[in-house]
């Protein structure tokens, strides 16, 4: 996506009791985020390589498509975000930033999703979105069982 002054963006913090490695390992390897995320974070997080957002289950279906920017491990990872059903379109785009802080006995985590057309279908649900997968994130991390991020308000 092309920034201007019509992009908006999501910030959100969350401080879990693990270390930097884990944390990092836990957004990138496709084993671990399929135990909290229900999705697989696949690629090789090298910059200039391609990433998928795989779902976890039979169907495999690829939901998010995107670009590693930089990756830092265990400190920062940045990368581009589209639908897969998008994936052609450069303006689909939006960039999201993974650092992973040391904070006193455990990690400070923000994540700030970015360059997002402000109102769009990508827009509400990461809004919606990474507060539960965040959550579920640190669950995991912290007592060995995730959320469910596909639970629907009642």
């Amino acid at each position: 996506m092309t920034m201007s002054a019509a992009s908006t963006r999501f910030i959100h913090v969350i401080y879990i009791a693990s270390t930097p490695q884990k944390v990092f390992e836990a957004i990138t390897r496709p084993e671990i985020a399929s135990r909290y995320w229900g999705h697989e974070n696949v690629s090789d997080w090298k910059p200039g390589s391609r990433w998928q957002h795989v779902r976890a289950n039979e169907t495999r279906s690829v939901e998010l498509v995107g670009e590693v920017v930089e990756s830092t491990p265990p400190s920062r990872l940045v990368i581009t975000w589209a639908a897969a059903s998008q994936a052609d379109n450069p303006d689909a785009y939006s960039r999201v930033t993974f650092d992973i802080v040391p904070y006193q006995d455990m990690v400070r985590l923000t994540v700030t999703h970015d360059e997002l057309e402000p109102g769009s279908g990508m827009d509400t649900g990461i809004r919606q979105g990474w507060p539960i997968v965040l959550s579920s994130l640190k669950s995991w991390l912290e007592t060995g069982k995730g959320l469910d991020v596909f639970a629907k308000p009642s």
